[in-house]
């Protein structure tokens, strides 16, 4: 098969043939139709994840057909996707069913070989696949991928976003356009801050009703004060969708008193410790809280809020692209300052 194979952390990836995958006891393998191009994987490809070993293939955001089965109930031909932190549905925390946190986590396009190729080898089936709807394109499931999956939890699960809230979302690439989406379909009044102008654009024609320049201001604090004063005191809840130590101190320090933080955006221990102003969170009796993926058994309520809400995914692509495209999607993620709005598709013909 041929795929995108990262040979060495931060040299452009190449893509080549290599080995087709082998069905895994208890798995399937998928001919990718679409995938995304995640911040996640420009982390992968930096060597930011330490369970990343060369040479590697990276990719997470897939949907496809199944080519090959190892398990009954997921016949050759059937559609589906995956969520990007994949369980092994046996661990005490599944048991639980919180597969997102799985103590034996795999995920395609870091522990495991990806979705930036023609085929992809997905282990404990029974736990991880999602059948998808036959309305529903594999680009657009692919553009759930693990942002919009992210955002769902993020939102309404570790956000507990609620209908009249003020909701401030820092970072408005695939996840926090998601959550954009999401949180104005529940009722909230959406701030969104970005230094691009395209990605507040689109923010806005998501749904947010008040966009914001961050970089027109003289780091977080000054830009969290902005955003206290724009919403009658502070959000009731916030997330940094970019993850890094500004975004995440001036996410926090949005807050009112009694807000919630979702760290939502990864945060590398290499991009350094954020300044978070714990005296607020402290006079504030502030909640900060992290969120890792989504479920597989919650994915049916997700598409149900994406078909009731009326939410057009095909709104979320921004660009799609082929195979041989890929290193260069990767590359332009590295500019401070994006210059596409929306979410990278690769598709397969």
């Amino acid at each position: 098969m041929r795929a995108v194979v990262i040979e060495e952390f931060g040299v452009l990836p190449e893509v080549r043939e290599v080995p087709d995958p082998v069905v895994p006891d208890g798995g399937v393998v998928i001919a990718v139709e679409a995938t995304g191009v995640c911040r996640s994987d420009w982390h992968t490809w930096q060597g930011h994840d330490e369970a990343v070993r060369l040479p590697h293939v990276a990719g997470h955001e897939l949907a496809g057909r199944i080519v090959a089965s190892g398990v009954e109930n997921h016949p050759i031909g059937t559609r589906v996707t995956v969520p990007f932190v994949c369980a092994c549905g046996c661990c005490a925390q599944c048991a639980k069913g919180d597969q997102q946190i799985c103590d034996n986590e795999f995920q395609p396009g870091a522990t495991h070989w990806g979705s930036f190729a023609e085929l992809v080898a997905i282990e404990h089936a029974q736990a991880n696949l999602v059948a998808l709807p036959d309305e529903m394109s594999s680009a657009e499931a692919a553009a759930l991928g693990c942002r919009f999956g992210t955002a769902f939890r993020a939102v309404f699960r570790q956000g507990g976003v609620r209908a009249g809230q003020w909701v401030s979302v820092y970072g408005c690439g695939g996840v926090g356009i998601s959550v954009v989406l999401l949180a104005a379909a529940a009722g909230a009044k959406v701030v969104a801050v970005d230094v691009s102008p395209q990605a507040r654009a689109l923010a806005e024609r998501s749904g947010a009703v008040l966009s914001v320049d961050a970089a027109a201001f003289d780091g977080p604090e000054a830009l969290a004060a902005y955003v206290r004063e724009r919403t009658e005191g502070g959000t009731h809840v916030s997330l940094d969708c970019l993850g890094s130590p500004a975004t995440c101190a001036a996410s926090v320090g949005s807050l009112r008193k009694r807000g919630r933080h979702v760290q939502a955006g990864l945060m590398p221990p290499g991009q350094g410790v954020p300044p978070i102003p714990m005296h607020r969170v402290i006079g504030g009796e502030l909640e900060i809280v992290g969120t890792h993926g989504l479920q597989a058994h919650e994915y049916p309520e997700l598409l149900g809020i994406v078909e009731q809400s009326g939410i057009d995914l095909t709104g979320l692509i921004g660009t799609r692209i082929g195979l041989d495209d890929v290193p260069g999607a990767l590359a332009v993620m590295s500019d401070p300052v994006p210059v596409r709005a929306g979410v990278t598709v690769v598709e397969f013909g």
